[in-house]
């Protein structure tokens, strides 16, 4: 009896959702073995943070009113969920500058002339940055436990809440990173990924509760802070931690952080996903 030519052998039913986990696992460790082999990524990455909570914590430190006190050790606790939300997000611009960077080498091109799951490369790109921004979140949190900062300062903290706030934060930082994939394949050089991922962070960021009391703003500026996603996450993870600055306001995300944070992240990670993957189908270098 004959064999039969492999050419007409049929191939194994392969599930679309098993296959597009492979093979972005795969993508994923190609990323992270890139980032370990340049370990200047990584160190430049904590530099900025640690930055941040020392200028902030020693500079602006006795002269923020928090709750109507100007206490230091109040700012100090109030200031880094702010830096910490802030961390994640600015991960957006490497990231960013990653994927225009595999655009401009052809790497994209390649991946896509492979038989590999559509999303695979972009979902295996902001992967491994989510596990380089929890590297960089670990780090910057023993940072602002030397400078002062502690959890539990209501009372009603444990560590379930404190491991859900940074959980937070990392969901947070993810959602970013699809924004940082959609400018990455819009753009045509890194350098341009990282100025364009920059120019809007800073008044998301800053236009926000993380860094002053929303009490202290404007009307319409304040509305806009207490509506920001940014802000959702903030408030919430200062809520976990039990730390000081939880305005009150009657805005929807300030008095249900949580669930604003999580409906927030999800809805940029659904969008983004979406845009990313279906620029990534015709973008080219």
């Amino acid at each position: 009896m004959s064999a039969v030519p492999d050419a007409l052998r049929v191939a194994p039913t392969t599930n679309p959702l098993s296959q597009s986990f492979r093979d972005s696992m795969v993508v994923a460790k190609r990323n992270l073995i890139r980032m370990s082999r340049i370990p200047e990524m990584i160190i430049y990455g904590l530099i900025q943070p640690i930055m941040f909570v020392v200028l902030f914590t020693f500079v602006f430190g006795g002269s923020m009113q928090i709750g109507g006190s100007t206490s230091a050790v109040d700012y100090k606790n109030f200031l880094m969920a702010g830096i910490f939300a802030q961390t994640v997000t600015f991960a957006t611009a490497s990231s960013g500058a990653g994927i225009a960077d595999d655009m401009h080498k052809g790497l994209i091109d390649r991946f896509r002339s492979l038989p590999m799951a559509r999303g695979a490369v972009l979902t295996g790109r902001t992967l491994a940055d989510m596990v380089q921004t929890a590297l960089t979140l670990v780090v910057l949190a023993l940072v602002a436990l030397l400078v002062g900062w502690r959890v539990g300062t209501d009372g009603d903290t444990n560590a379930a809440k404190v491991l859900a706030a940074f959980g937070l934060l990392l969901l947070l930082g993810y959602a970013f990173t699809w924004i940082g994939a959609l400018i990455g394949m819009s753009v045509r050089t890194p350098e341009a990924a990282t100025s364009s991922g920059l120019i809007w962070l800073f008044p998301v960021t800053f236009i926000s509760n993380a860094f002053v009391d929303t009490s202290h703003m404007t009307p319409w500026l304040r509305h806009i802070a207490e509506w920001n996603p940014f802000s959702a996450t903030v408030q919430a993870c200062r809520v976990l931690f039990g730390n000081p600055g939880q305005s009150p306001s009657d805005a929807w995300p300030m008095v249900h952080p949580v669930w604003a944070s999580l409906i927030y992240s999800a809805l940029i990670i659904v969008i983004f996903r979406t845009l990313s993957v279906r620029k990534y189908r015709s973008a080219t270098a």
